[in-house]
């Protein structure tokens, strides 16, 4: 899809379709008071007839009447004047991809100063043309029969605004971001028979190109390093596993070079090894490797803008199968840190995967903080449901600034408790650690407590985003299948903490 940005002129396009943005109380902007006018009063017919008002989220489509060349013109709510926000804007670009991107081929949209509005036109538009990017997002690479009216038609979007410049100045970032989230989708989407740890791993090599510093450490490797328990997790597949390492050094002449850490599990496919699950949904565990598929996905947007941050990208990556050499319930493994780990579910497998990648990652980097995603539990599910991730932290500060942030961008987070009391319920009689407590209690902060073990004096936060890692329906500026929850919520936080 191709996005232009023009000025905005009394002569309104003479072809495709029109969209305006309207206001709270069916308040039309200048060109659809004047493009009324000349239609003696249709859209106002319109909007009362149909019971629109102009709040957010509202959406009606008319055709154009005679005398006016063209095919479409779509009202999109943008609610009350000081409470227009980017995510409402993103949401409106959104709309409109949903509302005509079957049936036409070109779309214009106008954006102009509106009073009450904050926001500038140009960062108005920018705003629109990103929720619109974003949404027209299809993963379809394996459709070969597919009839040509499911397909879209949307070609084209120009945005028609005041500083039309500054607008693609502003869109040329998003657009950066944009393709960091599409890349974290295109890999959570692919099957396990596609992308599995050797591929996932070339994937992250791509990035070389971006200027992207990329190592990747194989079995023997991590073997010499003493990676237990990542290697106990990869041991019953015949695909072997791999820890990526991402390093982007955008901010060479800082003070404090240090860099801020991202560590994401790449369980490329789950079958709960030993401890199957049940065959109903496994399917879904393809995106097991969510959190890596976002740490992918970011490190990507944040080379792809030129931001000014120095930051670390580990990935742990394994395929994790049932077979004669899998690891059992009851084993024991030492992992990186020199901790022993009683493994008495090997369902529980994302943490002994990120056991060793955290420790790598703090070890080696000494990083100013560390934030590790992970679909780690059902749990978190059932706490939260599809609206929040679970966060889940040793340092204040940073779960606060990772909740403004994802308030910035629609990715909600929800902090949970951590302490002593829980902590105590993975203590072994065997060995240092056990991966799961002795009941179901509390599941999504057990693993968490399991993971702050391998996490020494560094400001660290876990994300557990097992419930917002896939959406089954279409929603604003994403369409059904992987979200790539964490890409803007994470850039989000570098641009404030580390760039503002």
């Amino acid at each position: 899809m191709k996005f232009t940005f023009s000025d905005l002129t009394p002569s309104l396009p003479a072809s495709g379709s029109l969209v305006l943005p309207v206001l709270a109380e069916r308040t039309l902007t200048p060109a659809g008071t004047d493009l009324d006018g000349k239609t003696g009063g249709m859209l106002t017919r319109a909007m009362a007839a149909n019971k629109f008002s102009g709040k957010t989220d509202e959406v009606l489509t008319i055709v154009a009447p005679a005398g006016v060349d063209l095919d479409h013109i779509v009202l999109i709510g943008l609610g009350k004047p000081e409470q227009v926000t980017d995510l409402i804007l993103q949401d409106a670009g959104g709309a409109i991809v949903a509302t005509l991107g079957k049936n036409a081929a070109e779309v214009s949209v106008v954006v102009e100063q509106a009073p009450g509005v904050a926001l500038e036109p140009s960062a108005m538009a920018a705003e629109i043309a990103f929720g619109a990017l974003l949404r027209s997002y299809r993963f379809d690479k394996y459709r070969t029969k597919e009839k040509p009216e499911a397909k879209p038609a949307l070609q084209a979007v120009n945005l028609l605004t005041k500083g039309p410049d500054a607008a693609e100045k502003l869109f040329a970032d998003r657009q950066a971001v944009a393709s960091g989230v599409f890349l974290t989708r295109d890999v959570i989407s692919e099957p396990a028979n596609i992308l599995y740890p050797r591929t996932l791993a070339d994937r992250c090599l791509e990035l070389s190109e971006l200027g992207v510093e990329v190592e990747v450490l194989d079995q023997g490797q991590m073997e010499k390093l003493g990676m237990g328990a990542l290697l106990g997790v990869a041991q019953g597949s015949v695909r072997e596993p791999y820890l990526v390492v991402m390093k982007y050094d955008g901010a060479p002449d800082a003070a404090d070079k240090r860099p801020v850490a991202f560590v994401g599990k790449g369980v490329t496919f789950d079958t709960g090894g030993i401890s199957i699950k049940p065959a109903a949904g496994m399917e879904d565990m393809k995106w097991d490797m969510g959190g890596a598929g976002v740490v992918l996905g970011l490190m990507k947007a944040l080379a792809g803008r030129k931001a000014k941050v120095n930051a670390v990208g580990v990935v742990g990556l394994v395929e994790n199968m049932p077979s004669g050499s899998a690891q059992r319930p009851g084993d024991i493994v030492t992992s990186l840190s020199g901790q022993t780990i009683e493994v008495l579910n090997t369902d529980a497998e994302g943490r002994l995967v990120l056991a060793d990648a955290l420790w790598f990652t703090q070890d080696t980097f000494k990083p100013r903080a560390m934030v590790n995603l992970a679909t780690l539990t059902g749990a978190v599910i059932v706490a939260l449901g599809t609206e929040h991730a679970g966060l889940f932290s040793n340092d204040d500060a940073l779960s606060e600034q990772l909740t403004a942030a994802g308030r910035k961008v629609g990715e909600k987070l929800w902090r949970m408790p951590m302490n002593e009391a829980y902590d105590k319920a993975i203590n072994s009689d065997a060995a240092d650690v056990k991966n799961i407590a002795g009941s179901r209690d509390a599941g999504s902060i057990i693993g968490a407590q399991f993971l702050q073990r391998f996490v020494n004096n560094v400001p660290w936060a876990h994300l557990d985003i097992a419930g917002v890692t896939w959406s089954k329906k279409d929603a604003g500026t994403i369409p059904k299948g992987a979200t790539s929850f964490g890409v803007r919520l994470l850039d989000r936080y570098v641009a404030d903490v580390y760039e503002g």
